[in-house]
């Protein structure tokens, strides 16, 4: 803290009301009656400033303000005795100020006021052209040999110009701050450490602190060298926002506007490079512009970003709420399969281009299974469409897919959730997945799931048939037979062979139960027009009672389209013996 004067009276004046002689001390009247009783002081005059009256004397002002000397010079009005001040810089608190030091009293300079003080010398134009060691010289030496001389001084000078614009730029005080506090940081930060003065900058407004950014930038400061100090900006300015769950707080409109202009400025100064920062991060920034409704180019902005890193995201990280309250899904589907579709994007047109880090088979198999994850945590939801569900199936491309084990379970639970949708969708997604590339235990329980349809359950079982026939009759199993020679080691391949086997039988049992019973239930099926009155008078005892009209409809339908599809790949043994014995009844009624 400076002391302009160490000796002198207190001001006349009152931020409230006219002052009264009273309430000035013995200094300032002596003062004010030697000003009265000469000749070139004029009358008092009472200045205005925001509401708040000053009673002041002329000759205190004129002395050392040209702009009142100007004003009260311009005016007809000799006896003008009401001036008002509207735009001052700092307004009442800044004339304040200025009045204190005209009437020569205790004027403390400190890094609080320095920038308001230099504005209001230079808007009542306090300069050396009215009165020697003016108020204008005296800011400006402060500024020069204290205020600007350390990171922090300049940080708090320039977060107190941001509210005294345009008087502030006109004096360049903002620039100045810029420049000092872009010229220490990268001196001082040989290594990019930002953690000594990333928290004098984050309490700047907005503006001001992305002019200090880009003067660091244009500096030769590295941008992916930013992340940390942009990141510790975004928490404190954005605390408070409840962007992790779908309701909204109740946000007074001013304070959702400053955040969004602030939210917007800062995805906007993130850094090009890729991985310069987190996609956790990344998420945070992407609810926080989804709950404040940012630009529509703001949003997309963050979700390229997030698609170039989609590699290492995890469950959480996609799991961005709606916010829209019209019966929507819990989830936003669209934003995280345009992400996906961003990730593929890159994938694609990177692969010809060897300049870029081509994403490896790590980072693509990890997308696989992220975006089965998504699809089975959305699944559940009661709101989503067949046909949403299924769009983001198809958006998964099979290479990217290790196994079918992901799909079959997304799917298992949205059969589970939505159980009553017709026969064709359920067809549908289940022609999602690839039956061929489930797991063995996935096979297993597939082949159990009454919510599949029946083409898929038989399917699933063909396909562990054809497995375990390849298996049984491929060399591999041989060579290894042959190339142990020890006990031991037969003897557990034989074991092998012997439990393979095993469960080739087992599902070759299944196969031939299920056709027989589909073959019942298509035999009742055309029986029943026909022999409704033998039914009636007891010609089906001792038989079994057939299924009840609906089941026998649902199943011949199914039928329909299922058994040209056994016939077609012949992979039931009794299909032969079915076809033949009609031949045989033949050739026995000719004889």
């Amino acid at each position: 803290m400076v002391d302009v004067y160490q000796e002198g009276g207190e001001l006349p004046m009152t931020l409230h009301m006219p002052a009264t002689k009273k309430e000035l001390t013995s200094d300032a009247m002596k003062r004010i009656s030697e000003w009265i009783s000469s000749q070139d002081v004029p009358s008092d005059v009472i200045v205005s400033v925001g509401g708040v009256s000053f009673p002041t004397h002329k000759f205190a002002l004129i002395s050392k303000c040209g702009y009142i000397k100007k004003l009260l010079s311009d005016t007809k009005d000799a006896d003008l005795s009401v001036v008002e001040i509207p735009d001052i810089p700092g307004g009442p608190e800044g004339f304040e100020l200025a009045a204190k030091f005209c009437y020569e009293t205790h004027l403390e300079l400190s890094l609080d006021n320095i920038a308001m003080a230099r504005c209001v010398a230079e808007y009542l134009e306090m300069t050396e052209e009215y009165a020697v060691g003016n108020l204008v010289s005296i800011t400006e030496g402060y500024l020069n040999k204290t205020g600007l001389q350390n990171l922090s001084g300049a940080a708090s000078i320039l977060q107190s110009s941001a509210n005294l614009l345009p008087v502030s730029e006109k004096v360049k005080l903002i620039d100045r701050c810029v420049d000092t506090i872009a010229c220490m940081v990268t001196d001082e930060s040989q290594v990019y450490v930002v953690d000594w003065w990333a928290e004098d900058l984050i309490g700047l407004r907005i503006d001001m602190f992305k002019r200090v950014l880009l003067a660091l930038v244009s500096r030769g400061f590295k941008q992916f060298a930013l992340g940390p100090v942009l990141m510790l900006y975004a928490q404190k300015c954005l605390r408070g926002l409840d962007f992790y769950s779908k309701s909204r707080k109740n946000l007074d409109p001013k304070q959702e506007h400053e955040k969004r202009i602030i939210l917007e400025t800062i995805v906007g100064l993130l850094p090009r490079e890729k991985n310069a920062m987190s996609i956790s991060f990344l998420s945070m920034l992407l609810r926080a512009a989804k709950h404040l409704d940012t630009t529509v180019a703001c949003r997309l902005d963050l979700e390229k970003r997030m698609g170039l890193q989609l590699g290492q995201a995890v469950l959480e990280d996609i799991l961005i709420p709606s916010f829209c309250f019209d019966g929507d899904t819990l989830f936003d589907v669209d934003t995280v399969q345009q992400i996906m579709m961003n990730y593929f994007e890159y994938m694609s047109k990177d692969s010809g281009d060897m300049n870029h880090a081509y994403p490896s088979q790590s980072d693509n198999e990890n997308v696989g299974m992220l975006m089965e994850s998504f699809l089975a945590k959305i699944a559940s939801d009661r709101n989503l469409l067949v046909s949403k569900f299924i769009n983001f199936a198809e958006c998964i491309p099979m290479e990217v897919r290790v196994t079918e084990d992901g799909m079959y379970r997304a799917i298992d639970i949205y059969l589970k959730a939505h159980p009553a949708i017709s026969d064709m969708d359920r067809k549908k997604v289940c022609s999602l997945m690839d039956c061929q590339k489930l797991s063995r235990e996935a096979r297993a329980h597939a082949a159990q799931n009454e919510r599949l349809p029946v083409q898929t359950m038989v399917q699933v079982l063909y396909y562990e048939q054809q497995r375990l026939r390849e298996m049984d009759s491929s060399s591999p199993i041989t060579d290894l037979v042959t190339s142990h020679t020890t006990l031991e080691s037969q003897k557990s391949v034989s074991d092998e062979i012997s439990r393979l086997k095993k469960e080739n039988q087992e599902l070759k049992f299944e196969l031939i139960k299920m056709k027989t019973r589909l073959k019942e239930i298509e035999k009742s099926n055309v029986n029943k027009p026909k022999g409704n009155n033998a039914n009636e008078s007891g010609g089906s005892k001792g038989k079994p009672p057939l299924p009840k009209r609906s089941l026998i409809s649902s199943v011949t339908k199914k039928l329909g389209k299922i058994t040209p599809f056994l016939h077609a790949d012949g992979f039931l043994p009794s299909s032969t013996r079915g076809r033949n014995k009609p031949d045989k009844d033949r050739r026995h009624s000719v004889a």
